[in-house]
């Protein structure tokens, strides 16, 4: 497995108060604790709870949400930016116009502001009925849990710098169609964001699932295969030649599984090769549909009865999502993680746009378009049938092509990072249709 050394170097180096120590090291378990007692405290956070009410429902806890980020700013000379998208939302599980809003903080690049890395959970919580939105939903962890994530990397990252821009949210609408996801997205297009990846937690805060299994050393981390804004030329290019299991979230799947390899603590990522859990969504899905490389943090083993559930026993069993049943050790595992990948992806360049060119020869053509930011670039190659990219890149260069002889290209699959001054390192880009992580975004408005 590739064990991403260049990335784990650039945590040290981004800022000189990142010299001695991981960032990572720096999250609080007692603070994640007190973030989701805090939502939970709310009562319900139903997208379609009061939005006036002071101490109940969804509003209370976006105006929560909100100082917590200002607090955040404050401590650190007003670094971050809080912003508010809102919409006017409808649909199946919203009969009436609702307004819906976003908690977001933006904390700048100092370097390359425009190149944006996300990391967001969902504030909204809700019961069996989805419509129910005056009954207690604790919502501890969904997606309490992952709104904790997001607050914890703003209070541990907004103390240092980064060449390109971090932003967190507390996403709201999730569970009535992932309209929030769909919000901030709009939001990243319209203000022609270069989105290098999205970090979505939902449900991240529980090691024991509802048959019992306990698994405290995993993390799931869910991947699209072939890119969701794939047209028809390019579905038949990836059909053609390759690119069903290269997708930009698929790399940046890979990237977070190095780092967690890297770290040597026993906690792993094991990726999960599909959008979502089986019959379900998240909001990474608006994201990836746009084509901006997303993916999903989630618990090792799902406990049912403490999720979607009224507050009740049945026969002995104990159902709803409360606090009581989560592994608050478990959940500062998943959020180091998710501040260890937020550091590295924003320490390191964009990926390059990678072309490779084989056919009829004996022989490998690969270029890439130069990136702002990298000084060098590795070269990666792996077997059609391999998981992922080994340990070592097949060659290192300052130049933007290399002919790698001999070397049959029909048997390979071919990728290329970025690689920075202080050697921070990107996600492997694949040189296959649909590898590449650029996006044609709108230019920027207002």
């Amino acid at each position: 497995m590739r064990t991403f050394l260049f990335p784990l170097l650039a945590l040290s180096m981004a800022s000189p108060a990142l010299a001695a120590a991981d960032p990572a090291a720096d999250v609080s378990q007692d603070r994640l604790k007190a973030d989701v007692d805090a939502l939970v405290s709310f009562g319900t956070r139903h997208t379609l709870s009061s939005q006036t009410d002071p101490r109940r429902g969804i509003g209370a806890a976006r105006t929560w949400a909100k100082a917590q980020f200002q607090a955040d700013s404050k401590a650190c000379g007003g670094c971050l930016e809080i912003v508010e998208p809102e919409t006017m939302v409808s649909g199946s599980r919203i009969p009436n116009p609702t307004r819906l809003v976003d908690v977001v903080a933006i904390q700048r690049g100092t370097e390359r502001p425009n190149e944006v890395v996300i990391v967001q959970g969902h504030i909204d919580s809700r019961v069996t009925d989805v419509m129910n939105a005056t009954a207690d939903a604790p919502g501890a962890n969904d997606d309490a849990s992952g709104v904790a994530v997001a607050l914890e990397a703003a209070r541990v990252l907004s103390r240092h710098k980064f060449p390109a821009t971090i932003v967190y949210a507390a996403l709201s609408g999730e569970e009535q169609g992932l309209y929030g996801g769909k919000l901030l997205a709009d939001y990243a297009e319209k203000h022609g964001w270069h989105v290098k990846a999205v970090l979505n937690n939902d449900i991240v805060g529980n090691s024991r699932g509802s048959d019992g299994l306990v698994d405290d050393s995993h993390v799931r981390v869910f991947s699209e295969g072939e890119r969701a804004d794939a047209d028809d030329k390019m579905r038949a290019a990836m059909r053609r030649d390759g690119g069903e299991n290269d997708s930009p979230s698929r790399n940046l799947s890979r990237f977070i599984a190095g780092l967690a390899a890297a770290d040597g603590k026993g906690f792993s990522v094991r990726q999960i090769w599909r959008t979502d859990r089986m019959g379900r969504g998240g909001d990474q899905i608006p994201f990836e549909d746009k084509g901006y490389p997303a993916v999903r943090f989630s618990v090792a083993v799902e406990n049912y009865n403490h999720q979607h559930q009224d507050l009740r026993t049945e026969n002995g069993v104990v159902y709803g999502d409360t606090a009581q049943f989560m592994d608050f050790a478990y959940l500062a595992k998943v959020a180091r993680l998710n501040v260890r990948a937020l550091a590295a992806l924003a320490s390191a360049p964009m990926p390059p746009s990678v072309v490779a060119k084989a056919a009829v020869q004996t022989f490998t053509d690969i270029s890439w378009t130069p990136v702002n930011g990298a000084v060098q670039y590795n070269v990666w190659q792996r077997r059609t049938d391999k998981p992922g990219w080994g340990d070592k890149p097949v060659r290192t260069t300052e130049d933007t092509h290399v002919r790698l002889n001999g070397v049959r290209g029909d048997d390979w699959f071919f990728g290329v990072s970025a690689v920075a001054a202080d050697g921070a390192e990107s996600p492997v880009a694949s040189a296959v249709p649909g590898g590449g992580f650029d996006k044609t975004v709108a230019p920027p408005k207002g």
